[in-house]
């Protein structure tokens, strides 16, 4: 399964591991994701989003249904 946050989507990014000696390699720097459960209030249906830890916080500021609304105009979820 993909590492893409399904409300903000947020993805994995490259960088370099920077040894002792200053040799860089490549590695990659994955998103805060956790599997959450919501039910929305207005239909009453419960659905499980793939979100980082971050876009949890904005659902627990602004509610469920304004993250979800925001989402599918971004593209992000159907």
């Amino acid at each position: 399964m993909s590492q893409v946050c399904q409300l903000t989507g947020k993805k994995a990014i490259v960088g370099h591991k920077v040894s002792f000696s200053n040799k860089k390699t490549l590695r990659r720097f994955n998103p805060n994701l956790i599997k959450k459960t919501f039910t929305v209030p207005e239909t009453g249906e419960v659905i499980t989003l793939k979100i980082s830890t971050s876009a949890l916080r904005t659902v627990n500021k602004k509610g469920i249904n304004a993250c979800l609304k925001e989402a599918r105009e971004k593209g992000f979820i159907r």
